[in-house]
């Protein structure tokens, strides 16, 4: 059957035009399919990076945006299994202005003296490192956002509170890489709490804490004893992994799992579609040459191999240049703003490029498998009446 190769990509291109509209058609199609598969999969399937294994986020059992005391912190290192605990408090507030999306970035309230431990992969010089701890008003910022504010370190920022009425004046002190953080600052939840004031009944509360585990086989149990340990009282937490919490921003956008399931399914069967139109059209005009073949000793089922090949030909053309498409793109989207992991790491793995060429071969010999078995299955005398 591999003799039949070579036949089949010339006949797969013999309308240049229709083959090249086809296979553009399919490429673009299959673009789209394969971000999204990638999206899936770094939302849903990726496992956990380096530093993300060992760590939990306990926040309110009832919403992220209810607070917790800050005593729960001592208790939740007291937990056999926890290494260390910090605040992990979202200030949301405004920097510059608040229409500009171009000022929009993540800013948390951490424990400097907990922090570094909390999260050991974050890579920062160590004198940065001690600034950060000591220095009341310190804050730090990863490499992606002071490369897109043109922050330098020295650089004074001034922040407009909303979720709380305090305006803290920054100073950066250092600017850090790490691998699950995208366009992040850092400033000291102490420095909050000086600010708020003892009048202030939030300066006790928190919105959740970020903990770090021994080992990677105790995440679930100590999660559940954290939970348990809270059950009976008047603020209950729910701790789970730091991808299931980031996960939760992105279900604000509502059940994004049968969101990107029902416009793959569209996409799966716009394309069939085109393929079946172009391989009906292709199969109708060849009806007389099938009859020459059959004249000549070709089987049924050898047409069959044949006709269902140029269509797996011209969907593969179409794959691998929906393949390359997809690729450029999630570049694009990884290198763009974005304080969702995913985005950062977004990617066409292996898996996902040979489920996407997998897919583009299925959709061309199903397009094509009804006119080609009704043509290998025409009487010679039929086929050669036909004028195509």
């Amino acid at each position: 059957m591999f003799r039949y190769l070579s036949l089949m990509f010339k006949n797969s291109l013999r309308n240049r035009r229709r083959s090249a509209l086809t296979i553009v058609s399919i490429g673009m199609s299959l673009c789209l399919l394969g971000v999204l598969g990638a999206l899936y999969r770094g939302l849903f399937l990726a496992p956990p990076t380096p530093g993300q294994e060992l760590r939990l986020i306990v926040h309110h059992k009832v919403s992220i945006t209810q607070p917790l005391p800050f005593s729960y912190e001592s208790k939740i290192r007291q937990v056999p299994g926890v290494r260390e605990a910090m605040v992990w408090q979202w200030f949301g507030g405004t920097y510059k202005d608040a229409r500009d999306q171009k000022n929009f970035f993540a800013r948390f309230c951490v424990e400097p003296d907990k922090f570094f431990r909390v999260r050991p992969e974050i890579a920062l010089p160590v004198d940065q490192q001690q600034s950060f701890e000591h220095l009341r008003t310190a804050a730090i910022a990863s490499a992606d956002l002071a490369k897109r504010m043109n922050w330098k370190v020295g650089e004074k920022i001034f922040l407009t509170g909303d979720i709380f009425p305090v305006n803290p004046e920054l100073t950066l002190v250092g600017i850090f890489d790490d691998p699950n953080t995208s366009e992040t600052l850092f400033f000291s939840q102490i420095y909050l709490r000086e600010m708020l004031g003892i009048s202030n009944a939030r300066q006790d509360m928190v919105g959740s804490f970020q903990v770090q585990v021994e080992r990677a086989d105790q995440v679930d149990s100590v999660a559940k004893t954290i939970d348990d340990l809270f059950a009976n009282s008047t603020a209950p937490t729910k701790s789970e992994s730091e991808q299931a919490f980031t996960l939760q921003f992105v279900s604000f956008l509502g059940n994004v799992k049968v969101f990107l399931m029902s416009i793959c399914a569209a996409v799966t069967f716009t394309v069939l579609l085109v393929s079946a139109n172009t391989m009906a059209m292709s199969v109708r005009e060849r009806i007389r040459e099938v009859g020459i073949l059959k004249t000549l000793g070709y089987t049924p089922g050898t047409i069959l191999f044949l006709i269902l090949g140029e269509a797996g030909v011209l969907s593969l053309l179409g794959g691998a240049i929906g393949l390359l498409l997809a690729v450029g793109l999630t570049n694009v989207v990884r290198n763009g703003p974005s304080f969702i992991q995913a985005m950062k790491t977004l990617t066409i793995t292996p898996d996902v490029g040979g489920a996407l060429m997998l897919v583009a071969f299925i959709i061309g010999v199903a397009s094509a498998f009804v006119p080609a078995f009704n043509a290998s299955r025409t009487p010679i005398l039929e086929s050669l009446r036909n004028s195509g």
